[in-house]
């Protein structure tokens, strides 16, 4: 990278709320950083004003369809930004040769290959995408230390896991000192509903977070707490945590982002506003620290933090990520496909909270887990996983 000039960045995902918080803190350091590259995958309004305000030097839809809807309405508006699409457009993007620096912030599977195309262009990888890591683990690890990549955490979690820890981490957890992580969970809009209650929610309630500005799908597995699991796979990949080591705790105000115990009793923790912006920010400008526009926190104003163990048996997402994740091979693949397939399907209205977990574990069951040998095997997985959780998905709506 070009330590002394101006970073050529490209954002994966512009238009969701990752994407738009790096805007917002590009566009807050003109100095620093230039935006090369944005892509989407169907909102044309959003990326066609970016693309007018901005001024990237190309834009990439992954529906080809939108993308020929951007291109001309772009044209017309006299834009010069050259417009492509699909999976090999967005890998294009993630892997142009001027561009430091790759916010990957594509939301779900469909996020694999572009982060992927950004490590083997050796990028720096800001990764906000976990379904990444998630789905192929060892083998992404494995191909950013074989391209020289730099992958660094953009989930606040993540984030705050990394700034705790020393330098020297990637010698082992244990080797540094370290006990264990500890991923704080806001709990999401249901904390204190019942089990009963929890059958009856809505899509509209489980996408309403008390803390965060975020996507529908995230916010759904915020809801169940899929969202953590996913976490603990992701924690255990990017910093080469053993399983035991990595704890959930709920914590509802989310100002404590996570926090690392220490063999000496030492706990150091990262403390901000929830505002995804702090962790782009880091992201953005490591080493060094850059303005966010992010509030500075205000410890008396907070007042009191409170943290409490998860309950597992009303939110049996957490179980199961820790089951896919114990299992190992192409277990974590085969959960988050279903967890996608029926997040979806409740999103639609079509089926009721209570049966996402009940489609991730019938699919869970029923899948072939094998060792994930490489990305075809990865893909070949995703590609059961979505079948089987569709089987049962079309029984659970028959029955409604």
């Amino acid at each position: 990278m070009h330590e002394a000039s101006v970073k050529d960045i490209t954002v994966l995902g512009s238009t969701g709320s990752i994407g738009l918080s790096t805007v917002d803190v590009v566009e807050r350091h003109p100095e620093d950083f230039r935006l090369v590259a944005l892509t989407a995958n169907q909102d044309v309004d959003t990326l066609f004003d970016q693309c007018l305000r901005l001024r990237p030097a190309y834009a990439a839809m992954a529906d080809e369809r939108s993308a020929e809807t951007l291109a001309r309405r772009l044209k017309a508006a006299g834009s010069q930004t050259e417009v492509d699409s699909g999976v090999a457009g967005l890998e294009r993007m993630a892997s142009l040769p001027e561009v430091d620096a790759v916010m990957a912030a594509i939301v779900g599977a469909a996020g694999l290959m572009p982060a992927l195309a950004a490590v083997r262009a050796g990028k720096r990888v800001l990764l906000a995408n976990k379904e990444a890591l998630v789905m192929s683990g060892e083998l992404f690890i494995d191909e950013v230390r074989a391209h020289g990549a730099e992958l660094l955490p953009i989930d606040s979690e993540h984030n705050a896991v990394f700034q705790c820890l020393p330098p020297d981490f990637g010698c082992g957890l244990r080797a540094v000192g370290v006990d264990r992580i500890l991923l704080t969970a806001s709990g999401g809009p249901f904390r204190q509903l019942s089990a009963d209650q929890l059958e009856r929610v809505t899509p509209e309630q489980a996408c309403a977070h008390p803390n965060w500005e975020m996507g529908r799908k995230i916010s759904v597995d915020s809801a169940t707490l899929m969202n953590k699991g996913l976490e603990v796979i992701e924690a255990c990949w990017l910093f080469g945590a053993a399983p035991d080591q990595v704890e959930v705790i709920i914590h509802p105000q989310s100002i404590v982002h996570s926090l690392v115990s220490y063999t000496d009793g030492s706990v150091l923790d990262q403390l901000g506003n929830p505002d995804m912006r702090t962790p782009i920010a880091h992201a953005l400008g490591w080493p060094r620290r850059i303005e966010s526009g992010v509030r500075t926190l205000d410890l008396v104003e907070v007042a009191h933090l409170a943290f409490e163990a998860p309950d597992e048996s009303r939110f049996p997402c957490l179980r199961l990520a820790r089951q896919a994740l114990e299992a190992g091979g192409t277990a974590s693949a085969t959960l988050n496909a279903a967890n996608e397939e029926a997040v979806r399907s409740f999103l639609e209205q079509e089926i009721g909270f209570m049966q996402i977990p009940e489609t991730i574990e019938y699919t869970l069951r029923q899948a072939d887990i094998v060792a994930a040998r490489d990305l075809d095997t990865v893909l070949a997985a995703d590609r059961q996983a979505r079948a089987l959780a569709g089987e049962f998905l079309r029984r659970c709506r028959g029955h409604a």
